[in-house]
């Protein structure tokens, strides 16, 4: 855990160390898309400090209508943009679409969100120790935010995944993987290794990869064209990832893909979450009933965090980043509003607090949310 800590230090101080803070200029003529002043100038109080290159790509959702609207940082100014079609990395919010490919087996009874996942892998885990369908899509499992043989170092902080394959998987299930340790059993513990180890999971029951699951099952589905796990269909809509204004390389997952490796738009993402609103939807119904409690305003369904906010409503989160990206989602099923926020600033370098506080931020422009 020391050994995280100080590599965690290492990429903030990386992050911070090439960062610009010049204030930009508004540039901004937001009105052509459909954006109040109100709503750009909250965007502008967010952005106008990050690093040159910076861009953003947003969807608003009010009572199921949808803008789309972007900003670039170029030299020492803000321009609008249209990037909804553009590809960013969407880090965890991965695992939001892993779960909902769960919640689909659970209806076709392939498995019960119950049943341990141990009886569905040829795999002998360590002193047998069980571990449920429900608890990884929860965080409940008791598995730590990483794997322990995930080697974390300065020589592989530009892509930290990349080379943990099937086999170093199976050998922490099998020699290593110690549950619940420092935790109560069913405590929320974050974990990348959880859900990881979901999406690999459920691509051994259908026989299939993850990139394959998830086209089959979700991108064709729903229209997304460009959502994907292969970086390579998407081409020159990717948006390089930077940190501080440097291009840096793309993530990743490897074996672990289901945590984090998908790329997409906001065209596609607000796809997504018009789907939640439709109640007739069971698989998104499924995904957003809570499984857990993480304290007295905030509970896990599968995949997305649930919140309960003083003016009543409740919302469903998620955010995302890796290190060249960092990105935000907020739905509100019950008044169709959302929030969907990618941008192409590292989630370890200076500004990924001003892009998950622009969610919010937008989100009460849309209604009272307090």
């Amino acid at each position: 855990m020391k050994r995280y800590f100080i590599l965690f230090l290492l990429l903030i101080i990386v992050g911070y160390s090439n960062a610009q803070t010049e204030v930009a200029t508004d540039a901004q003529s937001p009105k052509q898309f459909g954006i109040t002043r109100v709503e750009a100038d909250s965007i502008f109080d967010k952005v106008k400090k990050l690093p040159k290159e910076s861009q953003i790509a947003i969807a608003l959702i009010k009572n199921g209508e949808t803008r789309f609207y972007g900003i670039h940082r170029k030299n020492d100014s803000i321009f609008s943009i249209d990037n909804h079609e553009k590809v960013f990395e969407i880090g965890s919010i991965s695992k939001v679409f892993t779960s909902t490919m769960l919640a689909q087996f659970v209806l076709e009874d392939k498995v019960k969100l119950t049943d341990a996942i141990n009886d569905y892998l040829p795999i002998s885990f360590k002193d047998d120790q069980r571990v449920t369908f429900q608890s990884l899509a929860n965080h409940t499992s008791g598995l730590p935010r990483l794997p322990t043989n995930l080697v974390l170092d300065f020589i592989h902080r530009n892509n930290p995944y990349a080379e943990y394959d099937e086999i170093k998987l199976k050998t922490y299930l099998k020699d290593t993987m110690n549950l619940a340790e420092g935790i109560a059993p069913g405590q929320f513990e974050y974990s990348n290794l959880g859900a990881g180890l979901l999406g690999y999971t459920l691509s051994q029951i259908e026989k299939t990869d993850y990139q394959t699951l998830l086209q089959n099952r979700i991108t064709n589905k729903y229209g997304m064209e460009h959502t994907t796990a292969d970086r390579s269909e998407v081409g020159a809509l990717l948006v390089p990832g930077r940190n501080g204004g440097t291009i840096v390389p793309n993530w990743d997952l490897a074996i672990l893909v289901g945590a984090g490796g998908i790329v997409s738009s906001t065209e596609d993402l607000t796809k997504f979450a018009l789907a939640q609103f439709d109640s007739a939807n069971a698989e998104m119904v499924l995904t957003r009933t809570k499984t857990a409690d993480m304290k007295e305003d905030t509970g896990v369904g599968l995949g997305w965090f649930i919140y309960k906010t003083d003016t009543g409503q409740t919302l469903h989160t998620h955010d995302g980043g890796t290190g060249g990206y960092t990105a935000s989602m907020i739905i509100d099923c019950e008044n169709k509003n959302g929030v969907i926020v990618l941008s192409n600033v590292s989630a370890l370098g200076l500004g990924t607090d001003k892009i998950n506080k622009l969610s919010g931020s937008l989100l009460r422009t849309l209604g009272d949310y307090k």
